[in-house]
């Protein structure tokens, strides 16, 4: 017996209306299958949403990013790290040539580390003019800070929007 895509599962449009209070999403296994832990036996459906952020700097080149740090302005003006994409594609990566321009010595970010995710890896960063808007596709998990809690994936740039439109960051 295999795994009944969510569409055919009774009650499970009710349970995902509890993402708005901070449930990630939902897993499934096989009624008769226990937990074994280390073996990845049960799905998991995560509810994700698209949301703008602005682009505060990149880990590769500017010619071709590999990732994008990600940020939003606070109520108080300043920009916030918000997060970072998944590794881009080099097409992806390459299409943003020419959009990102390299940071001046007054870019809020001056000073800060980055780790990447779950390790003590520090990254190495190129901090950008935080001019470009993009549009990235994230679960709806967050940590206590208030950024994303995984890497979030590019859906698409948005020249249509200015820094300014994004909503502020609340931690």
């Amino acid at each position: 017996m295999g795994v009944v895509p969510v569409d055919h599962r009774p009650g499970h449009i009710e349970w995902l209306s509890w993402s708005a209070v901070g449930m990630e999403g939902l897993r499934f296994k096989r009624l008769d299958d226990r937990y074994r832990p280390a073996v990845r036996g049960w799905q998991k459906y995560k509810v994700r949403e698209t949301s703008e952020a602005i682009v505060g700097a990149v880990t590769g080149t500017l010619a071709a990013p590999r990732s994008l740090l990600l940020g939003r302005y606070d109520t108080d003006g300043r920009l916030q790290y918000t997060g970072r994409t998944t590794t881009l594609t080099q097409t992806a990566g390459r299409a943003f040539a020419g959009l990102l321009a390299p940071a001046g010595d007054e870019h809020p970010w001056t000073g800060w580390t980055f780790s990447a995710g779950g390790t003590k890896e520090t990254l190495t960063v190129t901090l950008v003019q935080p001019e470009l808007v993009v549009e990235v596709d994230a679960d709806i998990a967050r940590d206590s800070a208030g950024r994303f809690r995984h890497p979030v994936r590019l859906h698409r740039t948005r020249p249509d929007v200015s820094p300014s439109d994004i909503a502020r960051f609340r931690s």
